[in-house]
């Protein structure tokens, strides 16, 4: 999915920071450590989503209560992400890096201690101010080690730890906290991010060619109108996908009134799907300037409709689960795409705002579905305002930028039709002898 969404930023990052002749110790672990990062905080994010139900009855508040706290995390991604990322601009990235996998923990930590739902709000905050950050900085040190003309690649094997998070990190952890408790949960992904951590601390290179730049030319990019157009219409459409992948422990047990046994299950049919949809997603924006937006929202919204009609029948709920998680990932590198060649000056900032636009949506999708709750609508009601907002991101997009033309990025290869295979050998940045 990242092969082509971040080629830009990559392409950019890469012309700033590598050179040929640089060795890293060992490249191969410098990758695993960046991707053991990601899928920490994937882990966390997503496996909040899995306990919503008892940590509300721990906390003794209402289910539209207690997705405060995933409101919260999607709060941290939407205003920690730009802001660390400009306020670090000027950090050597290992030691932005090292930093923010400390703030990780510490927000995860204190996640697992939180006494009321006020606190646990305020901490899931400071856990989501990571996320944004790290994905900008870990492209850069994943270009630096890949070495010139292969950034994109770089950045999908570092963002292959998200991947796994959403197949497997998420309902691993929901079980951990189906059986020993969501704060154990917390405790599990804070012992992952340990691991994390002491493989960064080892393996993340130590170079001045890491260090920061001027974020000058990047801010000047906000002042154009198609970025945050293309912002909004991120937010609003993906919005739906965060109105279901939060609220599948209801979905499970109150709508299809199964046993909670079956949560993890249903959320690993969901990251399958989202594997999938990274797979076409990745051809159709690298095919077609449009299509992938317009056809993954068009096949979202007919998703929803079913699982809003008859998603009480488990048969239908999890093939549509994987549907929606497909469709919607299908579009998402279009976005991204198209978002960096509006902005090909500005790439670190709109790395960081495209995070913030995903999370936004998250943000939208968990607040729209909780007003249904709480309107009394039913369990199944959460799927019909992600049906709005994903309606009014497509009518927004085909009505202004649809057929915009985006700047042409230097030095990447966006305009390129060639798509390189799985079976492609990957060639690393060697190290010394």
């Amino acid at each position: 999915m990242h092969q082509r969404a971040y080629e830009g930023q990559c392409a950019a990052e890469e012309k700033r920071h590598t050179s040929p002749g640089a060795p890293v110790r060992n490249p191969k672990m410098t990758l695993v450590a960046l991707a053991l990062g990601t899928f920490a905080i994937g882990t966390g994010e997503f496996g909040s989503n899995g306990v919503i139900q008892l940590f509300a009855s721990d906390l003794d508040v209402s289910v539209p209560v207690a997705t405060y706290a995933v409101t919260a995390y999607a709060f941290g991604v939407v205003i920690g992400s730009p802001a660390i990322t400009l306020l670090a601009a000027r950090v050597n990235r290992r030691t932005l890096l090292l930093g923010l996998i400390v703030l990780f923990l510490v927000g995860n930590g204190l996640s697992a201690l939180a006494p009321n739902i006020a606190l646990l709000v305020l901490f899931r905050f400071i856990a989501g101010s990571v996320q944004g950050a790290f994905f900008g900085a870990g492209a850069v040190v994943a270009a630096y080690v890949y070495g010139p003309g292969k950034g994109g690649r770089a950045f999908a094997t570092v963002m292959g730890g998200l991947t796994i998070a959403t197949v497997a990190g998420s309902p691993l952890a929901t079980v951990v906290g189906q059986n020993a408790g969501w704060r154990v949960m917390y405790w599990s992904v804070v012992a992952v991010g340990l691991l994390a951590g002491a493989a960064l601390v080892t393996w993340l290179p130590h170079t001045d060619e890491l260090g920061g730049t001027s974020v000058t030319n990047e801010l000047g990019a906000l002042r154009r109108i198609n970025v945050w157009l293309m912002i909004i219409v991120a937010a609003l459409g993906i919005s739906s996908i965060f109105a279901v992948y939060t609220f599948i422990g209801p979905f499970v047990t109150d709508a299809a009134r199964r046993d909670a046994s079956l949560i993890p299950i249903a959320l690993a049919v969901f990251g399958l799907g989202m594997a999938a949809g990274n797979y076409l997603g990745g051809r159709l924006a690298d095919r077609y300037e449009s299509h992938g937006l317009v056809w993954g929202y068009g096949g979202v919204l007919v998703f929803l409709v079913v699982i809003g009609s008859a998603g009480s029948n488990l048969a239908v709920l999890l093939p549509c689960l994987f549907g929606v998680g497909a469709t919607m990932m299908a579009a998402i590198p279009t976005i991204q795409v198209r978002l960096t060649g509006f902005a090909p000056d500005a790439p670190t900032l709109m790395g960081a705002l495209n995070l913030a636009a995903l999370n936004l949506a998250n943000s939208l999708g968990a607040i729209g579905g909780a007003a249904a709750l709480d309107a009394g609508w039913g369990t199944l009601s959460t799927v019909w305002a992600g049906f709005v907002l994903t309606t009014a991101g497509l009518v927004l997009y085909v009505v202004t930028v649809a057929r915009v033309k985006p700047s042409p990025v230097p030095g990447s290869r966006l305009g390129d039709s060639a798509q390189p295979t799985i079976q492609e050998e990957i060639e690393i940045r060697p190290g010394p002898a």
